[in-house]
């Protein structure tokens, strides 16, 4: 793989590309890292790339990595910039032949979003999202459980994302992360929606196999001086009547990376927290609670199938990462081989369009003292 962003102090590079190297499928081969060029080649040589693959812009890899041997050029780039640089890149190395997987949201505006969907299917080209709590072995055991109808229909969703790290204004500070992500050039029109209310509403979609037909969002900005959303509390109705609510905040103070889903169905229900995510806690309407553990005897193959580790040694962020990676370049590997894989499972661009609506009906919401709005 090629990698555009991700360079010195970068800290969601430095992830994907740990992730994409878990299961030893998966080489770095160049990258434009910075958008100074300077910073990239030195970025580049850290790394102990060949300073002749660490390019200077983006532009300029994809259309040099283009003219090498088909055996020597990247197969795919991994972009892992801020949000108002994704669709450019994207668009770029989809028009020149490379397949992409991108960190999320997908792109700055719902209009790059749906732009870069028909620009994917155009290409014929493999396009991934990383919505990276999709990976957990037991967010797939939970998605199997429900589509075998082991919980009944779903009647209610609980779901929340809560961080306080925004609890003060760290934006003023040397924190880069938080500067561009408080910024609505950088960031777009959604804040707290964009970073971690995506991944809330990703997992819901998952998981439930439900879209959510509508919401009402009451989001505040509680940072001094912001723009954009720092918390907000949402009603969602899906698709099938089920109700749910979803509660993000980034001002959470002494939260950490408090991510969970509650599924409650007619014969039973589900609970889910990412800082215990080896854990599926299950209660049922005849028998007793059962907690899941991966790598467990009584799982689900699309469980089973991601569970690295012999049971009872933690998998984490980074496995549930390396997931996406994993699930991509499995099937990269098909397309390239003249092979079909029936349902690929990896967040695609259809799911980006999905976040994207979300973000974008969530601030109609909240502008019309959260009135109910279609996605």
């Amino acid at each position: 793989m090629g990698m555009i962003g991700g360079g010195t102090g970068s800290f969601i590079g430095d992830v994907h590309r740990k992730a994409a190297s878990i299961d030893g499928m998966i080489d770095l081969v160049c990258g434009a890292f910075s958008s100074s060029a300077e910073k990239s080649i030195v970025s580049g040589k850290a790394l102990y790339l060949p300073e002749d693959r660490c390019y200077g812009s983006y532009e300029e890899m994809i259309l040099k990595e283009k003219e090498l041997p088909a055996d020597v050029r990247m197969d795919f780039v991994a972009i892992v910039t801020p949000n108002h640089m994704h669709f450019p890149p994207a668009k770029l190395a989809l028009e020149n032949g490379f397949h992409v997987v991108c960190d999320k949201p997908m792109t700055l505006t719902l209009e790059e979003a749906i732009a870069l969907e028909k620009i994917v299917a155009k290409s014929g080209k493999l396009f991934a999202l990383t919505h990276n709590y999709t990976g957990h072995p037991l967010v797939k055991q939970a998605k199997a459980m429900v589509a075998n109808g082991d919980l009944g229909n779903i009647r209610k969703i609980q779901v929340q994302y809560l961080q306080g790290w925004l609890s003060t204004a760290v934006e003023s500070t040397e924190n880069k992360q938080a500067a561009w992500r408080v910024d609505p050039k950088r960031s777009g029109i959604g804040g707290a929606l964009g970073d971690i209310g995506t991944h809330a509403e990703n997992l819901v979609e998952y998981i439930t196999g439900l879209k959510i037909d509508e919401l009402a969002a009451d989001l505040g900005r509680f940072g001094e001086g912001r723009t954009l959303d720092d918390d907000g509390n949402l009603l969602l109705r899906m698709e099938n009547g089920a109700k749910g609510t979803m509660s993000i905040s980034q001002i959470a103070l002494g939260e950490e990376n408090n991510l969970a889903i509650r599924l409650y169905g007619e014969k039973g229900s589900l609970e889910w927290h990412q800082e215990n995510p080896n854990q599926l806690i299950t209660r049922w309407l005849e028998n007793p609670i059962k907690i899941f553990t991966p790598n467990g005897n009584d799982l689900y193959p699309e469980a089973l199938n991601v569970s690295r580790i012999p049971a009872g040694h933690p998998e984490g962020y980074l496995e549930a990462f390396a997931t996406i990676y994993k699930n991509f370049v499995t099937h990269l590997m098909a397309v390239l081989n003249g092979e079909t894989i029936e349902k690929p499972d990896y967040p695609t661009a259809k799911d980006g369009v999905r976040g994207m609506k979300f973000i974008y009906a969530a601030v109609e919401s909240d502008t019309n003292n959260a009135a109910w709005t279609k996605i």
